[in-house]
């Protein structure tokens, strides 16, 4: 069980995700995610896109996002 209570884990969690998110449109781009992390090898992003991408549009929601970074995922 984690020592941070579950609603700062979420404000860590979206304050991430709007850092990510350089437009603030509400999704995540493989454009804006390899801006803030460029050395992410080209494997590494067709895994994110196959596994995380859950709907296929090409970019991540905030929800995509939980369940990426969320333990057991």
């Amino acid at each position: 069980m984690s020592a941070v209570p579950a609603d700062q884990q979420w404000a860590q969690l979206k304050k991430q995700f709007e850092s990510i998110d350089s437009d603030g449109d509400g999704f995540i781009t493989e454009a804006e995610f390899t801006g803030h992390f460029p050395d992410v090898p080209a494997e590494a992003l067709g895994a994110l896109e196959r596994d995380a991408d859950t709907d296929g549009d090409g970019r991540l929601s905030f929800e995509e996002f939980i369940r990426l970074t969320s333990p057991g995922s």
